[in-house]
């Protein structure tokens, strides 16, 4: 068996699908979205099959150390969102050949069932009642809300005051039996981080993510220290080596990216280091059908595996809802608010490619927005 050809796919509202062919016809497929930046990943993969083609797919591992490792330059949010995609899609083959789902491959179950959260937004704290009623709705118990929009460098009393208001607003309908997550969206400097988290803490927040951006993680320790709420971080990071800074400082939940961080290899890989640190892994996933279906296999093989995010019905999904691109949607579908047990082959989704191959004529336009402060200069979105 060798790999035939290797595609892409750009839809929308912001994803980017990769789909590798066997010459026997098995077809394996890969999520390598990297939002607002589908061309590049795209071009990084159409120079990565150069390598792949004609070469045996089942030596996952020998090609993700090759296609990360083999350049001079190595790493960064491009290169590590290209070796995802092709890293699900090559383990979506291997389950699909020996007719598995792929956390046999990878131990086996140790859960029959992941919870899941979903995002809710809203500007004032009526809104955010609404928006966790809906999700409340469709059952899940959980939800992650960002503690703000854009944010002075310091923190002004009314800013903070919103963000108090919000949260607070959020345990009076959820009440002590459902959780909420605040996301910092390293929106804070780490001196606001600091004065609102312990304002935060009658609410019990099930976490605070992203207190600062991810190129100050030499921070993070601080804001750890400053707060009894646990601190979640890592959609930004994308290797094991970038995740042991923050796991040694402390931090209670490891956020990677499937889709970002080195696909299942290198995620399975920094849930086994975190676990070292007594740290949950609770991936980052506002993106498609594929990069869920990917996370929740690592999920039902990995013991410390907390919670699964997941973008059905997101803010974000314009043009196109996650559950648009598969034929079956009963594998992903909420009970009791969470996902059950995967059992089909490979990531155990049927990916509706009429339905992608229509998608990617049209294409995804989306760009991260750009935010200024009133005098004018930048401000973190």
């Amino acid at each position: 068996m060798l790999i035939r050809t290797v595609e892409t796919f750009a839809v929308a509202p912001r994803w980017l699908f990769v789909r590798i062919e066997t010459d026997d016809g098995i077809v394996g497929w890969g999520e390598g979205s990297l939002e607002g930046n589908s061309g590049i990943v795209r071009t990084a993969i159409a120079q990565f099959a150069e390598y792949l083609v004609g070469k045996d797919p089942s030596r996952i591992e020998d090609h993700w150390q090759v296609l990360t490792k083999g350049g001079f330059y190595r790493g960064g949010a491009v290169l590590a969102s290209a070796v995802s995609g092709i890293d699900q899609a090559l383990w979506d083959i291997a389950g699909k050949a020996l007719g598995v789902p792929v956390h046999r491959l990878l131990g086996g179950a140790v859960r029959d069932r992941i919870r899941a959260y979903g995002w809710v937004g809203g500007d004032d704290p009526n809104e955010v009642r609404d928006h966790i009623a809906e999700q409340m709705a469709v059952g899940l118990t959980a939800v992650k809300m960002n503690a703000s929009g854009r944010m002075t460098r310091n923190g002004s009393v009314s800013e903070i005051d919103a963000v108090v208001q919000r949260v607070a607003a959020a345990r009076d309908v959820l009440g002590t039996d459902r959780d909420v997550a605040v996301d910092f969206h390293g929106r804070f400097t780490l001196a606001s981080a600091r004065r609102v988290a312990p304002l935060l803490e009658p609410f019990h927040p099930f976490f605070l993510e992203e207190p600062v951006v991810p190129e100050n993680s030499h921070l993070i320790g601080d804001f750890v220290r400053s707060t009894t709420i646990p601190v979640a971080t890592g959609e930004r990071l994308y290797s094991r080596q970038e995740f042991l800074p923050v796991l040694q400082a402390g931090v209670a939940i490891a956020q990677p990216d499937l889709s970002h961080a080195g696909g299942i290899s290198e995620v399975k890989r920094i849930a086994a280091l975190a676990e070292v640190f007594d740290v949950q892994l609770a991936p980052h996933c506002p993106l498609g059908p594929i990069a869920l279906a990917a996370c929740l296999q690592v999920g039902f093989s990995t013991p410390n595996y907390l919670i699964q995010e997941q973008s059905i019905g997101i803010h974000y999904n314009k043009g196109a809802e996650v559950l648009d691109y598969v034929v079956d949607t009963e594998p992903l579908a909420f009970v009791d608010g969470h996902f059950e047990l995967l059992t089909a082959p490979g990531l155990g989704i049927e990916v509706d490619e009429a339905a992608v191959r229509a998608a990617d004529l049209l294409g995804n336009a989306w760009r991260t927005p750009v935010w200024r402060h009133s005098d004018g200069s930048f401000a973190e979105w």
